[in-house]
């Protein structure tokens, strides 16, 4: 069979094998957590955002939050502005969250916006401050020594968490074609911004929105055993058992974290997928296979 011809097979078989996946999630909404190599490696954010494009085409409804840590702490060393970190998050003051809504809502927010635009869609991008879409509070962390007897509260500035949901934000954009493509910064009673680990946003627009999925892209081939498998198929009691067990810890639990109150909130699935494959979130979606670890209520 000549080359072309091979190629247009598997092309064709291919997409005969997505007819179910299409059929069984058209209309449905989708989050995307989007993060990690795939927001930096020029190859892969054209792939993500042809993904994404792809989606909204075929009749779903995708969302995405994007992150952006590795650009903030770029921009605030060339700005000769030091950063601390208490229990793996940026103590933020207001020097600090000036140069985090920058980034975030301006630099990181528009690029991806434009890479799904020159890909064929229409992307909007918001912060958490458009709309109300966010409301926040303000999040105090417990630190603990061995040598406290009780944990101390740490206020580590204009860090928050989400309090309240604008869903009425989402729903218009939705209804009139527009891909929301959304900045992890809230907004408090009081007016001030906070910036909100983008995994909790992902999980609570999910939660609220009661999706079909919640898609969490990682620099990792998923949750993995101790023999360095990829795990899959799990349900939230499995997940349970293996945090007990020691076999999922460490700078996976947030994520993890994330991913059991989604799913126990009413989301369908999380998918905890490798971000640094081409065309991972079609892959994991519409395929057999997959490319990460599926977390839902009941073990596939």
């Amino acid at each position: 069979m000549p080359l072309n011809r091979e190629q247009a097979m598997k092309t064709a078989e291919v997409l005969s094998e997505a007819v179910p996946y299409i059929q069984r999630f058209v209309g449905k909404t989708i989050v995307i957590k989007y993060g990690g190599n795939a927001m930096t490696d020029d190859k892969l954010k054209n792939s993500f955002a042809r993904d994404i494009v792809m989606m909204k085409l075929i009749g779903l409804n995708p969302i995405v939050v994007h992150g952006g840590g590795p650009q903030i702490g770029d921009l605030l060393t060339k700005l000769n502005i030091e950063s601390h970190f208490i229990n793996g998050m940026r103590v933020t003051d207001s020097k600090t969250m000036d140069v985090v809504e920058m980034v975030l809502g301006g630099m990181v927010n528009k690029e991806i916006v434009g890479l799904i635009n020159r890909n064929g869609g229409k992307a909007i991008g918001l912060t958490g401050k458009d709309g109300d879409l966010l409301r926040a509070r303000k999040l105090r962390v417990k630190h603990k020594t061995p040598e406290m007897e009780a944990p101390e509260i740490i206020d580590i500035g204009h860090v928050g968490e989400v309090e309240h949901v604008n869903t009425a934000v989402l729903d218009m954009l939705a209804d009139s074609d527009f891909i929301p493509v959304i900045a992890p910064i809230g907004v408090g009673a009081d007016g001030a911004s906070y910036n909100i680990n983008a995994d909790l946003v992902a999980g609570k627009l999910a939660e609220v929105l009661k999706a079909e999925k919640l898609i969490l892209l990682t620099n990792i081939a998923g949750l993995l055993d101790k023999e360095g498998n990829v795990l899959t198929g799990l349900s939230t009691q499995q997940v349970d058992t293996l945090i007990e067990d020691g076999t999922i810890y460490g700078g996976m639990l947030p994520k993890i974290d994330c991913a059991l109150s989604a799913v126990k909130s009413g989301v369908t699935s999380v998918h905890i997928i490798d971000g640094r494959v081409e065309h991972s979130c079609l892959l994991e979606i519409f395929t057999d296979e997959g490319v990460g670890t599926l977390i839902s209520n009941s073990t596939l």
